[in-house]
């Protein structure tokens, strides 16, 4: 007679009842008035909303390849609790009729409080017959919505207060939930408590909710569960530790209670005896059960995407979409329920990894071997590439050798690293602000690696100059003498670049760098001490790459994104991070500078990184002192891509080291050429812009012709037009002794204003080679071999040649001298080596 007694009477009335069956012992002990305790019901809150539970976030990448959902592929759950909420349809029948038969039978008649139960459970009590609370699964609900909005508490002492208070056996904790869950019963319907109840339900080992659970047990997702499954789930929510199938020790418990469960649906017509017999006859075992260990985390996630997991959710508190400022990011990343779609393409990815681990293997021990490969995307910014040799172990264990919490890709905010000197690779910001002063690609800088004093560049940065000192640096294959800017670049000259540094401000230098993002690991500015113009920095790949990406868009630089868009929890599609750009450089600049790079890719010292496709590509290597470090970036239209090989700790010289039978040096070009034949074949690549006509002469001078002047004169004459002035010594020359005898630039050629000319000064000692040839037909080797002598020649020689078949034997040529070397008239040396040609008939 009390079915729906609950939804039909009033709260006053309901709780005079529930008051008189559920507090009378207390009542009789304490002396409390039951108007009073009536007034605290009647006090207490009447609504609860069930609300979002925490659940997984999932992270995606884009792929093509099989198991593809759409064009993506799952990489990596993260959760505080592993929970993924379904709904009520997508819950197997079994289940819900194991949850409604096996914890609250009346489920569908009463008002969230089942009053019949509540007066057995109450004279139980009052008779300690029975310990039973009489609570509906609405009742549970609500016990479990507190239970959970007291694990979300900041702290350890806040939650364990707020845990004790949601699970408090008083009477007025009961009271309590009684109340809300008729709030519940009358806000939402049976349906949505139903599931709002499985999905919040713990099920042991931090599995909570029907969903989570059958793939955690079963491998299988909870519309699919079978009877016996579904039956030994819900034997597991009121006691987890101890029926959780996650512990062999708990499956005859667990047994037990499916059991009973089973019976309770038989019994209330929902399964046959057929289902039933088969049901309990079916063992609670390993025979049974098909675990799937949750993956949570980044240390789980696909294994070819784990470094990209991880600065994926170190840069949760960056993402707009999660909230309006970093702690209600970090808090609704932390409730979950976000599947998040990245910038990640493992049709690229997975093959690029696979050249990392191949050529920079984590197993080396002869030196601390690191490795990385990125790829950013000129024109948007997105990250398409993130490998490293090491396997990711964030563990406060550790996974031994081999493995490694730190990003070498990122900065030490987003990874840890402290970032990696770049070498030659960070030229292209002197080459790019070369270019943009108006000088040019073809004009000519000193080459020599040489000793300069500091205090000679210039350095208007506020954090910088002052520098003083001796500056020695060498090149790496020898090269001396004057370059071109562009004979620089594609040789990657240091000296050249140094001259050029001379004539620019490293602060300028460093202002491009930065324009282009790229960026220390120590978040410090960049260091403009003459150095840095070789690349002393430590920097990350990342923003190196993005760099390059910026002068592949024609100087359009856009900051590094990694999320396209975004399904929130409640299925709403957001958008991912916005496009972040920005014009650094000036077009013409990046196309001129594009062009001596790819000069760098065919000819140059980056040619072994060209995969040879059609795909037109620049790039630039670099190598720091000793080889600690070698990296080689390149960049097509579509694609900016960043390698790295060398020493995570320690010094030891890449060159020296070799593996799969590949010299440490190339190796770097071996992961390139595969990674980005592998980027060309999907994405493509298109021309780059033409150079400027401007900016590949520039506003150089033409060198003046100072020949036969004295040194004080020719010096007077290249000042004062803005060289630079560099005795070259004494040559051999014609030119009377002490005069000058040629320059290097030489005279007529286009050179760099304050570029450095090299004067040589003869020695006056070369002399016209006099004539002994003539007409062919006069002397013979011994009438010229005799003047030669009278004139100090004594080393002559005589060669042959035939004169053509058929020549008359009285021709005038036979027996003379037809050629001298020197030509008549050469300037030589005295006592040069002398061969003279005779004509003859036959030669032997």
């Amino acid at each position: 007679m009390f079915t729906g007694i609950a939804g039909i009477l009033g709260f006053s009335v309901l709780s005079g009842l529930l008051v008189t069956v559920m507090v009378a012992p207390a009542l009789a002990v304490t002396g409390i008035t039951a108007s009073s305790t009536i007034g605290i019901f009647d006090s207490l809150p009447e609504y609860i909303q069930i609300g979002q539970q925490p659940e997984r976030n999932t992270i995606y990448a884009t792929y093509t390849g099989s198991g593809n959902s759409g064009g993506y592929y799952p990489i990596a759950t993260i959760y505080d609790q592993n929970r993924q909420e379904v709904r009520y349809d997508q819950i197997s029948p079994y289940a819900l009729d194991a949850a409604v038969d096996g914890e609250d039978r009346r489920f569908f008649d009463h008002g969230g409080v089942d009053v019949p139960s509540v007066i057995r459970a109450a004279l139980g009590n009052a008779t300690g017959t029975s310990s039973s609370g009489a609570s509906t699964l609405s009742m549970q609900l609500v016990k479990n919505i507190y239970v959970q909005q007291a694990l979300q508490e900041p702290t350890e002492e806040l939650r364990q207060k707020a845990y004790d208070a949601a699970t408090s056996p008083s009477f007025d904790r009961k009271l309590k939930e009684m109340k809300l869950a008729i709030g519940l019963e009358k806000t939402y319907t049976k349906k949505e408590i139903l599931a709002a109840y499985l999905n919040i339900a713990f099920f042991g080992d931090n599995t909570y909710g029907i969903q989570a659970a059958a793939q955690r047990y079963y491998s299988v997702d909870a519309k699919d569960l079978t009877l016996p499954q579904a039956a030994s789930l819900i034997a597991i929510v009121q006691f987890p530790n101890q029926r959780g199938l996650f512990d062999p020790e708990n499956y005859a418990a667990n047994k037990d209670r499916r059991d009973v469960i089973l019976y309770a649906m038989f019994d209330s017509g929902d399964i046959t005896q057929k289902e039933y017999d088969e049901a309990v006859a079916t063992p609670v075992d390993d025979t049974t059960l098909k675990p799937q260990e949750p993956q949570n985390g980044c240390i789980g996630a696909y294994a070819y995407a784990k470094w990209f997991c991880d600065f994926v959710v170190k840069n949760v508190k960056n993402y707009e979409f999660l909230g309006a400022n970093e702690q209600e990011r970090l808090d609704n990343w932390k409730r979950g329920g976000y599947s998040l779609y990245t910038t990640l393409d493992l049709d690229v990815q997975i093959n690029a990894q696979d050249q990392t681990w191949a050529y920079a293997p984590n197993t080396e021990t002869a030196l601390e071997l690191g490795s990385s490969t990125v790829t950013v995307q000129p024109g948007t910014g997105r990250v398409l590439i993130m490998t490293e040799n090491k396997v990711f172990d964030d563990t406060l264990e550790g996974g031994g050798a081999g493995t490694s919490a730190v990003n070498y890709n990122t900065s030490f905010d987003y990874g840890g690293s402290s970032g990696i000197q770049p070498g030659s690779t960070y030229k292209v910001f002197t080459l790019l602000d070369w270019l943009k002063s108006g000088k040019g690609l073809y004009e000519k800088v000193n080459g020599d690696a040489r000793t300069e004093e500091q205090s000679k560049f210039k350095d208007s940065c506020a954090d910088g100059g002052g520098w003083g000192g001796p500056y020695q640096f060498k090149n790496d294959s020898g090269e001396s003498g004057p370059f071109t800017v562009y004979g620089a670049t594609t040789g990657s000259v240091n000296g050249a670049f140094i001259s050029m540094a001379l004539q620019l401000d490293l602060c300028d230098i460093r202002h491009v760098a930065e324009s282009l993002g790229v960026e220390r690991a120590d978040g410090t500015h960049l260091q403009t001490n003459p150095s840095s113009v070789l690349g002393t920095n430590e920097v990350t790949p990342l923003s190196m790459a993005a760099a390059y990406a910026g002068i592949a868009a024609g100087g359009l630089y856009c900051k590094p994104i990694i999320v396209d868009r975004v399904i929130d929890p409640t299925g709403k599609e957001l958008p991912g991070q916005p496009t972040d750009c920005r014009q650094a450089i000036e077009p013409e600049v990046a196309a001129t500078a594009a062009y001596a790079m790819a000069g760098v890719m065919s000819g140059g010292t980056g040619t072994s990184s060209n995969p040879d496709d059609g795909v037109p590509i620049i790039g630039k290597t670099g190598t720091t002192d000793s080889s600690v470090q070698t990296w080689v970036i390149t960049a097509t239209t579509k694609a900016a891509t960043a390698v790295w090989v060398g020493n995570s700790i320690g010094k030891y010289p890449i060159r020296s080291y070799e593996t799969a039978g590949i010299s440490g040096g190339l190796l770097r070009h071996v992961i390139m050429r595969s990674t980005v034949g592998t980027i060309n074949a999907k994405y493509g690549g298109g021309d780059f812009p033409e150079p400027s006509a401007a900016l590949l002469t520039g506003a150089g001078l033409e060198v003046p012709d100072v020949r036969g002047l004295t040194p004080e004169a020719a010096k007077a004459l290249l000042v004062g037009l803005g060289f630079g002035y560099e005795d070259g010594g004494q040559v051999d020359s014609e030119v009377p002794a002490g005069k000058v005898a040629t320059t290097d630039p030489a005279p007529g050629s286009q050179s760099a204003r304050a570029s450095v000319i090299k004067v040589y000064i003869s020695k006056g000692n070369k002399v016209a080679f006099p004539d002994v040839v003539g007409d062919g037909k006069t002397n013979t080797f011994g009438d010229a071999s005799g003047t030669l002598n009278g004139q100090g020649y004594n080393q002559v020689t005589e060669t042959c040649l035939a004169l053509p078949v058929g020549t008359a034997p009285d021709d005038p040529r036979i027996d003379k001298v037809s050629a001298s070397d020197p030509a008549p008239g050469a300037y030589v040396l005295p006592n040069t080596k002398v061969k003279l040609t005779v004509t003859k008939l036959a030669c032997p």
